[in-house]
């Protein structure tokens, strides 16, 4: 395998301040889940069409069957995070939503260990603990144990589980195809697999304010083609690990924003859980074990 013009960390960090981004965007939105996450997913499409129609099209005649099926269950499975996750987001807090949704490795390193017989060291496994004990730190003063917070804990759980899965199956995929058209292929997958969700929830595809529709764009350009883009493009030469663990940073991110914007405490738990955050993913750093070396 080739080796990277630049190295996966730099597109990485990137990536996480994007999707820091996401639940934001989604918490300014009016429209419903469905509906926010279609278009997200729409525009996107859209705005890659003619890089793809130009320069990579010729790829979708080289895609086997592996290919296809993996590619639509990743695309499957994006879809219905996003349907979860912003649900989550009218029943939660964005600190506990983000938390929930970012514990990927509680996921990623079973379904790395059973389907890539990847092996994970101890010092591998301490960062994770303790990247996920900053996590609940962060969310210890939002989680409640019922009511509607406790609702949006749980979707936003079942979120994190379906991006874990998306990203586990989009390993495979990227070793072979090109960013452009695996992306393309998914997002595409994913567009449709959300049309057919809003149409059966019998959810409004418009009208919709102007804001909500500015919303809906800077969802596809941030987080989507620039955020999860750049993950994509990582996975072809880093583990599902690395990156699940470097997304725990994102609650930090977004805590803060949402602090700001929508004036949600941020308490010294949730300062003193970014601060365990960042420890863990330096810790993982510097273990520097990666699933092939750049």
């Amino acid at each position: 395998m080739n080796k990277p013009a630049i190295h996966p960390a730099i597109p990485i960090i990137i990536g996480v301040i994007s999707v820091a981004l996401s639940a934001i965007f989604v918490k300014l939105v009016s429209a419903e889940a469905g509906v926010t996450a279609f278009y997200r997913m729409f525009f996107s499409v859209l705005l890659m069409l003619p890089i793809f129609l130009l320069k990579y099209r010729k790829e979708i005649t080289v895609l086997k069957k592996r290919d296809w099926i993996f590619s639509t269950l990743a695309g499957v499975f994006l879809a219905f995070h996003f349907i979860f996750w912003f649900e989550s987001l009218n029943y939660t807090s964005v600190a506990s939503s983000t938390v929930l949704v970012t514990l990927q490795p509680i996921f990623a390193f079973a379904g790395t260990y059973f389907f890539f017989k990847e092996k994970l060291s101890f010092k591998t496994i301490m960062s994770a603990v303790i990247a996920i004990t900053g996590s609940v730190i962060i969310s210890f003063g939002d989680f409640q144990l019922g009511g509607t917070a406790f609702f949006g804990d749980i979707l936003a759980l079942i979120g994190c589980a379906l991006i874990t899965a998306y990203l586990l199956f989009g390993q495979d995929v990227r070793q072979r195809l090109s960013l452009i058209t695996y992306t393309f292929v998914v997002y595409s997958i994913s567009t449709i697999t959300l049309f057919f969700y809003v149409l059966i929830k019998g959810e409004s595809f418009g009208p919709h304010s102007q804001s909500d529709w500015m919303w809906f764009v800077l969802l596809a350009l941030i987080p989507n083609l620039l955020g999860h883009t750049l993950f994509n493009w990582a996975i072809r030469w880093v583990s599902t690990n690395a990156i699940s663990i470097a997304i725990l940073f994102e609650p930090v991110g977004a805590s803060i924003l949402a602090y700001y914007i929508f004036n949600e405490s941020l308490s010294i738990a949730q300062i003193i859980g970014g601060i365990v955050v960042l420890l863990g993913i330096l810790l993982f750093v510097i273990d520097g074990r990666k699933k092939n070396p750049v």
